[in-house]
């Protein structure tokens, strides 16, 4: 599950909503070991999500480097290069 968490910081442009949403769904997906919650739990992992989020939010505005920005372009070039090494070429189907 946590594959789809990607890296957030240090991007032109930065990270937006959601995105940050999307990684912060994941995570709690992970620790609670749930992909969809029970509706008793629902509004326990809703707020947990929302918590996470602002909380990465806070994060990714007062991280500092002095790296230049990524481009996003650059590294999906660089995780499909990674892919194809790891799992050869996709089959057509």
């Amino acid at each position: 599950m946590c594959r789809n968490i990607k890296l957030l910081f240090n991007f032109d442009p930065p990270a937006n909503e959601i995105e940050i949403r999307d990684a912060a769904l994941q995570f709690v997906r992970k620790v609670s070991g749930s992909t969809k919650p029970s509706r008793a739990n629902q509004a326990a992992f809703d707020s947990a999500v929302e918590e996470i989020s602002v909380s990465v939010q806070t994060l990714l505005q007062e991280l500092v480097t002095t790296a230049p920005p990524r481009n996003r372009e650059e590294e999906r070039a660089k995780a499909r290069a990674r892919n194809l090494r790891r799992f050869g070429e996709p089959a057509n189907g």
